[in-house]
């Protein structure tokens, strides 16, 4: 029953695509490429980002990661990683979609919008990302943007016809949680669009409760890179982000000052 409630009954449309599984995964950081292939198995994903910049510039840790991959099964979201500026991002992303085209995935128009400036916290530029994809969705890419949890540039972005919205929980790769949790319920409350939450997410608690509160998605990369044993990490990930889901479908009970008997009184025995 599970399996039918998380898959064939709630698929998650993306761009006109229907994914099954609602954990997107990186491919950064890991220690090796084979363990990055048998994590991302282990988790499920039908969606993987890739930083363009970094495997065109065959960085450390992105050498033959392309090749690593089985394309036919997963999908190719590149991402502008790196990029510091509106224009840099767009370039970026036009190669993205080129790189796509190369793995054989001809109508893939996806990418993943960072726009950071230089800083110790990589947090993404509103007016700069803003920018971009305004001038990505006239070239008609399938924009996801990378933002700080603001409702108000959420609904920005969406206006313009990006196809999410990835609020972060808190700064990339510091394992924080979800420190931005009333924002975030606030873009889920406005959006007609699906909103993942991307960055910060360091537990498998916290992938569900992300979930819990109505997300659609989560993309996870450090928390499963850098975990201990990261093939273990990618399936706890796998098994919160479809409880969560499942909750938030179920419907928790209402949060009380006061405790509710469990058996009423009136069915006692006197």
């Amino acid at each position: 029953m599970v399996t039918a409630v998380t898959s064939a009954t709630d698929d998650l449309v993306i761009g006109g695509r229907t994914f099954r599984s609602r954990l997107f995964t990186g491919t950064g950081r890991y220690r090796t490429l084979a363990e990055m292939q048998a994590s991302i198995a282990a988790s499920g994903c039908e969606m993987v980002t890739v930083a363009v910049r970094r495997v065109q510039a065959q960085a450390a840790g992105h050498v033959g990661l392309v090749e690593a991959l089985d394309w036919g099964k997963l999908w190719l979201l590149p991402n502008t990683a790196g990029c510091q500026t509106a224009e840099e991002a767009v370039r970026v992303a036009r190669l993205g979609r080129e790189m796509a085209k190369v793995l054989g995935q001809e109508d893939n128009h996806f990418v993943k919008l960072e726009v950071i400036p230089a800083g110790n916290y990589l947090l993404p530029d509103p007016v700069g990302t803003l920018q971009a994809a305004e001038q990505l969705v006239k070239e008609g890419f399938t924009v996801l943007p990378y933002i700080n949890a603001d409702p108000v540039l959420a609904q920005r972005l969406e206006a313009v016809g990006c196809a999410t919205v990835m609020p972060l929980g808190s700064p990339i790769g510091s394992g924080q949680g979800l420190r931005n949790a009333g924002n975030i319920e606030i873009i889920i409350a406005q959006a007609q669009v699906p909103v993942v939450v991307d960055a910060g997410i360091g537990t498998p608690s916290e992938a569900a409760q992300a979930m819990e509160m109505g997300a659609q998605a989560v993309l996870i990369n450090t928390a499963i890179a850098q975990a201990q044993d990261p093939v273990r990490m990618a399936q706890a990930m796998r098994l919160a982000v479809q409880a969560g889901r499942l909750a938030h479908l179920a419907g928790r009970i209402p949060v009380q000052s006061y405790a509710t008997p469990s058996s009423p009184p009136e069915q006692r025995v006197s």
